[in-house]
């Protein structure tokens, strides 16, 4: 069985792991209002998602 002949230093250890670059987020525009939204969310603005209301204008302003 390989073993390895000295131990790895942090540096080396951290590097891979350093490739890695977040992405933002894809908005697109909310058909009911016109807002950006992230996709495949509900809209904060007005609280539609897939035409259909989810969260109410009444339960947003009291949260």
């Amino acid at each position: 069985m390989a073993v390895p002949k000295r131990k790895q230093s942090k540096q080396r250890t951290n590097t891979r792991f350093a490739n890695f670059k977040a992405t933002a987020p894809t908005l697109v525009e909310c058909p009911h209002c016109h807002e950006l939204k992230v996709a495949h969310a509900v809209c904060a603005n007005c609280g539609y998602y897939d035409g259909k209301e989810v969260v109410s204008q009444d339960e947003k302003k009291k949260a």
